[in-house]
Order: structure tokens, then C-alpha cells, then sequence
């Protein structure tokens, strides 16, 4: 009799490795349904490795230089990355290149943030449950400071499902939302062609009858989209918001990185027992993962595919100059003993417990 897979089974294409180990770069993805942040790395050419960490219902993930943001359940964690903490880990001394260790945390109650980035050094956020981008500090649960011009006013509703932000020139250019709904989960009504792309400045709708839009982003000049119902990849023009289509993908696509001339796409396995997505088109050929495009040649080159536990990516980020990485969450009793100053890292001595 066949064995069952165990936990967290992963297949990829035989190229994936090489190709992550020679960009030098690792991929980190959150999958909210099974609650892990996952980072995917290639330390050999021929080998991928995955390390999953827990962060209940994690989501948003933002990545800039050595700090990460990760949007979990009820609150916003900070890290920070310490290569020399990584070379000295006690418990692997000598294996990882990177050390992403907890240095704050946000209680802002659960609000369902979605996509996340730091501009001009403050930590933004899509407040989907309120309709708004937000600053997240240590004020208030969120200080609101933009909202769709059809939002009349904010409250914990869920309107339009706000969930996507593309930063360029260090602002916020364009969001999308699943539709222009001001009503209670409004959305919902029109899930398959109510999707809009919206200019930020402008406060206007730049594109329309989009397929549960996510993951608007702007590489070399250029605004692309994932058009998720569709399992489409978009590209847009910005001044006309015609569309163009620059490849089928084959499953629900939300979560998107570029590196290089390669674009990394997360893809997800539909929920069939949920109302937002069992009578989608793409339901029954979907797959959770990352699929890689050659950006140049609009062509898909390999794909990561989970066979067990992992049904929904949300966020794919990639990593740069980091072959191995790590990350130690609040459950990991030994990121107390990490101690990154300055100028200066000490891994502490660990208590024993008494009997």
C-alpha cells in the first residue's frame, strides 16, 4: 500500500533549484489556510529546501533591504535580518546566510491586511475589512489615509475588498479591489467582471471587469496585474487601461515578485466548500505554488507545486542574496537570546528550566 505524503510534500520542475541558486535568491510565500510563512531556498544546485514557520492566517509580507513585515491574524510583525546571528546560530552554526529575527509587533485586531510596503519609511497596508490604506504605528490599531472615492465612510465592512497596492517612485500608485461596492460585502455580488484597477492620485478607476484583481505591481516602467479568477497574468497601460494578456497561468493567482528578468507568481488550490470561490471557471484546474515566468519571452519556465497541506498562497516575495535564510518566529524560544546591536551580535546564554 502507497504511503501517505507527509506534510508539506513539495515537487518543482528540475530547473527550479539551479535557477534560485544561481540568481542567488530564496522565495518566502504565506499561506494563510495552513497558517506558515515558507521559505523556499536552493543552498545546491540541484536540491530544494523549505523551511515553514508559523504565523496564524499570515497574509501580507513586504520585504525591503535586511526588514520584513508579515501580516498575521490579529497583528504585524517586524523582523530584522542578521547575517552574522546567522553564521553563529547555535543549533546550525556555519548553514544560513540570513537570520530574520522578530524586533516588533503591531496588536491592530483583525482586519484582514492584505498587501503591505514600506513608503518613505513608514509601514503601509490595505485595510480590507475598512476599505483603506492605512500607517500602521504604535498609536492606534491603523491611521487611515486613503479610501476609494465611492467608500462613503469607514466602518468594518468589507466593501470592495481592497487588496492590492503597486509602489513606485516611493508611493502608492495603484490599488485593486474586487469591486466598487459600498455596501456590506458588496463585492461579492459581482465577483467574476467586478474587479477594478484604480489610480491612487486620481482617485478614479482606471481599469474595470476584472476577475478578482490582485497583486498590481510596477517593474521597469510597467504595470502589471494578476487578473486571479482568470488565472491570468496582465499587463496594463497606464494611460489607457487597455489590457494586455501576457500569460495563462492555470490557477487562481494572487502574490507576485520579480527578479531579474523572472517573475514568481503564487497559485492556489480553490476552496470548494467556499461561497467566494467554488463556481469559479478555473476551480477544478488549480494547484497551490509558484509558477516562474520568463518575463522577456512571456513564458512560463518552470513551476513549485505542493502536494500536501499548502492549498492557498497569498504573498510570494523574493529574497535577494539570500541562499539559505532563515526566520525565527515568537514560538521559538531561542530568537530571545538573539542579540543584534549595531555594531555588534551575542547569541545569550538559554535558561534551564527548573524542575
Amino acid at each position: 500500500m502507497q504511503q501517505p505524503l507527509p506534510p508539506f510534500s513539495v515537487s518543482c520542475s528540475p530547473n527550479i533549484p539551479e535557477l534560485l541558486h544561481d540568481l542567488r535568491i530564496s522565495l518566502v510565500l504565506s499561506t494563510y489556510q495552513a497558517g506558515k510563512i515558507v521559505l523556499l531556498s536552493a543552498p545546491v544546485r540541484d536540491k530544494l529546501m523549505q523551511l515553514p514557520r508559523t504565523y496564524p492566517n499570515a497574509m501580507g509580507i513586504t520585504v525591503d533591504n535586511d526588514r520584513m513585515a508579515i501580516a498575521a491574524n490579529s497583528e504585524i510583525t517586524v523582523l530584522s535580518n542578521s547575517k552574522q546571528l546567522a553564521y553563529t546560530y547555535p543549533e546550525k552554526p556555519n548553514v544560513y546566510d540570513a537570520m530574520y529575527l522578530p524586533r516588533a509587533s503591531y496588536f491592530t485586531g483583525e482586519l484582514a491586511w492584505h498587501d503591505m510596503a514600506w513608503v518613505n519609511n513608514k509601514l503601509i497596508a490595505t485595510n480590507t475589512m475598512f476599505s483603506c490604506l492605512s500607517h500602521i504605528d504604535d498609536e492606534y490599531s491603523f491611521k487611515p489615509f486613503w479610501k476609494p472615492h465611492f467608500i462613503t465612510e469607514l466602518a468594518p465592512e468589507d466593501r470592495c475588498h481592497l487588496n492590492g497596492i503597486a509602489v513606485n517612485n516611493n508611493k502608492v500608485e495603484y490599488v485593486t479591489a474586487l469591486g466598487n461596492s459600498n455596501l456590506p460585502a458588496g463585492w461579492r455580488e459581482n465577483k467574476m467582471n467586478g474587479g477594478i484597477l484604480m489610480d491612487v492620485e486620481k482617485n478614479s478607476i482606471l481599469t474595470d471587469n476584472l476577475a478578482m484583481p490582485h497583486s498590481p505591481r510596477v517593474y521597469d516602467d510597467k504595470l502589471y496585474l494578476l487578473n486571479s479568477a482568470m488565472g491570468e497574468l496582465l499587463a496594463v497601460d497606464r494611460s489607457t487601461g487597455n489590457t494586455e494578456l501576457i500569460s495563462k497561468l492555470g490557477a487562481f493567482a494572487r502574490g507576485m515578485d520579480k527578479f531579474g528578468d523572472y517573475l514568481f507568481v503564487g497559485v492556489s488550490k480553490l476552496r470548494h466548500n467556499s461561497s467566494a470561490f467554488r463556481d469559479l471557471p478555473i476551480a477544478k484546474t488549480s494547484f497551490a505554488g509558484v509558477i516562474v515566468i520568463h518575463l522577456p519571452m512571456k513564458a512560463i519556465v518552470g513551476q513549485i507545486k505542493y502536494e500536501t497541506s499548502v492549498e492557498e498562497i497569498y504573498e510570494v516575495k523574493v529574497l535577494p542574496g539570500c541562499v539559505r535564510p532563515n526566520i525565527l518566529n515568537q514560538d521559538k524560544e531561542l530568537h530571545k537570546q538573539a542579540l543584534h546591536l549595531e555594531n555588534s551580535t551575542y547569541w545569550g546564554k538559554i535558561k534551564e528550566k527548573n524542575n
